[in-house]
């Protein structure tokens, strides 16, 4: 059951992207200020369904639901709790929702803290950052989707977290790093104090 909220919050992030890539464009190109004040809500809607996702993911792996693909072919019983936690983003599925999860971060941070900021421009930022999304949410749930199941043939176990993973550097390396990269386009024009 809790595979299916996953994907269903996927699929609503997804549709919630589109609308965020759509509507407060629309808004900065006809100068109807109703439809840039979306630009926010969509972002923070956005951010909740992913984070769901990737909650619900993360509950797959710590309470060892082998019905999921991507639990049985990155964990196993007999995993630490932390190992299975950063088991999350051990595999190609995982790592990708973690990237979008750190993309949909900083939009939210980019509609909390641009208060000062003219509502055309934050919009279209906006806007731009939900395409991006789109193009993450739909590669995800086309072709790499974490939710996939191994129904009826559910294993007893799963096949193990990859040795070289089972260190303390890759449970706090990976976030830090996809936080840093996501983070990177849009910090690099900021002038630097002198």
């Amino acid at each position: 059951m809790y595979p299916e909220l996953g994907q269903i919050a996927l699929i609503l992030a997804l549709l919630l992207a589109v609308l965020l890539s759509v509507v407060p464009l629309v808004g900065s190109v006809t100068g109807r200020d109703q439809l840039l004040a979306f630009a926010r809500p969509l972002s923070a809607g956005l951010f909740v369904f992913v984070a769901l996702a990737f909650g619900l993911l993360t509950h797959a792996f710590v309470t060892d639901d082998f019905s999921v693909a991507y639990v049985a072919n990155n964990s196993n019983s007999m995993l630490p709790w932390y190992y299975k936690f950063s088991a999350v983003w051990g595999g190609h599925e995982g790592s990708l929702l973690l990237w979008v999860l750190m993309l949909v971060g900083w939009t939210l941070a980019v509609a909390i803290f641009s208060r000062r900021l003219p509502s055309v421009m934050v919009s279209q930022v906006l806007s731009v950052l939900g395409m991006v999304t789109v193009g993450f949410l739909l590669f995800t749930i086309m072709t790499s989707n974490p939710f996939d199941r191994t129904l009826p043939n559910v294993p007893a176990d799963g096949a193990d977290l990859n040795p070289l993973l089972q260190d303390f550097g890759l449970i706090v390396h990976p976030p830090m790093l996809y936080m840093g990269y996501v983070a990177s386009p849009w910090l690099l024009p900021l002038p630097l104090p002198r």
